[in-house]
């Protein structure tokens, strides 16, 4: 007797609906992956028309400085999730009686942890740029946003109960009514600090949204419990991810701060137009790799060679996927700037092009990332996210001065092969990763399937 079928079955192709035929495990990752992508194809268009529109409206040097200011807060976010969300996910799939004690200890270190960020963001901006009392408001106001980021262990609850359809449901309905706020903020000329004020709202409401609905499903918070000894394991399991993440938002946002103390707000501007269109694309990687990575973490238990070869067949697809996004770009960067942005950010064109080929590698240190983790190797994750970090860093320091935000692209490009393909070779653990992101990356494992079929 078949179990009962989903309804959402009857209306798929007929190859999908064998393929998922009586796999109830695969049911849930397809419909996983099908709420994500419609939060994120609904962020990617309104969301980039709004961005367009309120880019538009501020111009590149005010655009620059508020993206100066998210860079700059995104670098402390790192703190205040404390590298806890790989760790917790892992946790809460492979030890699902003591999940209680996981999310109430995670909360409060994600508390105590952005608390902690807002500080150091607030000081740190005061050091960089004591005379500059506008920015010095924009990151403090900004900043506050990272103590509600402790909100975010219910996202790592519903991920790996794979029902992100929940946490879709909030985001989008509080990401619509801010999108609207923004326009009438644009029709009644508003400054910018009063989108600033908005950014920080948006970050709060979802918060207590997500609260809300863990709520609502899970009959409250008041079985959540905090731990001394969990909290002993988690920072002991976590602390090498803290400096890694930090390292990782180091090595993707020390462009746009390196160009604003460089060149200025401007140049931020144009660099950070090229930025929002590259990085529309990130969320079919991160989609299909929340769905479906509790299923290759499951797999370990059973067979080393199905968690491999589940592992593989994501790497293909992130692959493919960024290749489909960058090989039409290249070619249409400078249109789509100049129909979105407008003519006072046609530079950010060449720019694009540069950085979108940054996508056919973030699908592969995406995944990876969750390997590390799975692994336990996490001291090896820090270190290729310290090499990144580094080589971001010196190539900023000489490519910038020659070619302006092209620049900042390249090494932006560059460092993000090194951390997501590169660097995997130089250690012996994290080589057989490496041969599979290469098979990869010139279709080995295709042509091997291929040349299979054909024999």
């Amino acid at each position: 007797m078949h179990p009962l079928r989903p309804s959402w079955l009857r209306y798929l192709p007929v190859v999908l609906r064998k393929r998922l035929g009586d796999r109830p495990n695969l049911q849930k990752a397809f419909a996983n992956t099908g709420w994500l992508f419609l939060d994120r194809i609904l962020r990617m268009g309104v969301g980039l028309l709004v961005g367009v529109w309120v880019a538009r409206y501020l111009g590149p040097e005010q655009f620059g400085l508020f993206n100066y200011a998210v860079a700059f807060v995104a670098i402390f976010g790192a703190v205040a999730t404390l590298g806890l969300n790989g760790i917790v996910l892992r946790d809460l799939v492979k030890d699902p009686q003591h999940v209680n004690t996981t999310l109430g200890t995670t909360f409060l270190l994600q508390l105590i942890g952005g608390v902690l960020a807002f500080f150091m963001a607030v000081i740190a901006i005061g050091y960089i740029r004591p005379e500059d009392a506008i920015i010095k408001l924009i990151v403090a106001v900004l900043g506050f946003g990272l103590v509600f980021k402790a909100a975010e262990v219910v996202k790592y609850w519903f991920e790996s109960q794979v029902q992100s359809k929940y946490v879709v449901w909030v985001e989008n309905i509080v990401f619509l009514i801010f999108s609207a706020i923004k326009i009438a903020l644009i029709l009644n000329q508003a400054t910018l600090i009063h989108f600033v004020w908005m950014a920080l709202a948006e970050i709060v409401l979802v918060s207590v949204a997500l609260l809300g609905m863990y709520m609502w499903r899970e009959s409250g918070l008041r079985r959540w419990k905090v731990e001394r000894q969990r909290v002993k394991t988690l920072i002991k399991d976590s602390w090498p991810l803290l400096i890694s993440a930090l390292a990782i938002m180091a090595y993707t946002r020390i462009d746009q701060i390196m160009l604003g103390q460089m060149l200025g707000n401007e140049a931020v501007g144009i660099y950070s137009a090229a930025v929002r269109i590259s990085e529309v694309w990130y969320f079919v990687p991160l989609a299909i790799i929340a769905s479906v990575f509790p299923s290759i973490i499951e797999a370990k238990n059973t067979s080393e060679a199905l968690y491999y070869h589940r592992l593989q067949k994501l790497f293909d697809v992130t692959v493919w996927l960024g290749l489909l996004v960058a090989i039409p770009m290249t070619f249409l960067s400078d249109w789509v700037v100049l129909l979105l942005f407008g003519e006072a950010y046609r530079q950010a064109g060449p720019v694009l092009a540069i950085l979108i080929w940054a996508s056919v590698f973030v699908g592969l240190g995406f995944s990876s990332g969750r390997w590390f983790v799975n692994e336990g190797h996490n001291l090896l994750a820090l270190k290729r996210n310290l090499m990144g970090l580094t080589v971001n860093v010196l190539l900023n320091i000489y490519l910038i001065p020659l070619y302006g935000p092209k620049g900042a692209a390249l090494a932006t490009l560059l460092s993000c092969i090194m951390v997501s393909y590169l660097s995997d070779f130089f250690s012996q653990k994290s080589r057989v990763i490496f041969l599979q992101k290469t098979r990869a990356l010139f279709f080995l494992s295709i042509i091997k399937a291929t040349v299979k079929d054909e024999n």
